[in-house]
């Protein structure tokens, strides 16, 4: 949410330079492939390359309370983020729900999805890389989505829905079956193959949006 046009705008614009501060965390990963006896999960690089370095424990202090905070905000804004666009984009859009249903639902969802978080973790063969690198197959799922909402007017409501569907079942799909991948492709990228193809063509055998529909967001 934003106060503004304008604060929308400047926070659209900026933000892109968040990506600039992973640079010296790129370089660190990097550099622990280099470093004598590293870790074997790349998880682990950054907090071994700290442990074997000799540093004051104050500073290994800091940087453990710095990296536990980060992730608590970090935790904290995707489970209200989650649970905020499930009910007011999805089910209240459906549903016409009080206020005081759309806080309980929230509430159940928000605890729901740190109980599904809590399961990952505890499993000491789930590795924090993979884990991102195989949500960034579904969220990438929403591109063609975006895309086509904004500049194909013959896009519609069913074809978005069925193309986002059939990319994200078939990213979760390879996801699962890592030895079925041809030529060892990201899940994300097959799963934009089958999307992209199924919104076109759902799209086109499907009846168009209405004219008055269409001149809200095209000129």
């Amino acid at each position: 949410t934003a106060k503004d046009d304008e604060t929308m705008r400047r926070t659209v614009i900026l933000f892109p330079t968040f990506q600039l501060f992973l640079i010296p965390v790129f370089l660190i990963g990097f550099s622990g492939v280099l470093f004598p006896g590293s870790p074997s999960s790349s998880d682990f690089i950054l907090p071994f390359m700290i442990l074997e370095t000799d540093l004051p424990a104050v500073v290994v202090g800091l940087f453990c309370a710095g990296a536990l905070s980060a992730s608590m905000s970090t935790g904290d804004a995707l489970l209200h983020a989650s649970a905020s666009v499930v009910v007011e984009d999805g089910v209240q859009q459906f549903v016409d729900l009080s206020e005081r249903a759309q806080r309980r639902l929230m509430q159940g969802i928000v605890l729901l999805t740190g109980a599904i978080a809590y399961v990952f973790a505890q499993d000491p063969d789930s590795s924090l890389v993979l884990l991102l690198a195989s949500a960034y197959g579904v969220i990438c799922q929403f591109a063609p989505t975006v895309i086509a909402a904004l500049y194909w007017k013959r896009a519609t409501t069913k074809g978005v829905i069925a193309g986002l569907i059939a990319g994200t079942i078939t990213a979760f799909f390879f996801w699962q079956n890592p030895e079925l991948k041809p030529y060892e492709m990201h899940e994300g990228i097959l799963g934009l193959i089958v999307h992209i193809p199924t919104l076109v063509g759902i799209s086109l055998v499907t009846s168009a949006q209405e004219a008055e529909h269409l001149e809200k967001f095209f000129d």
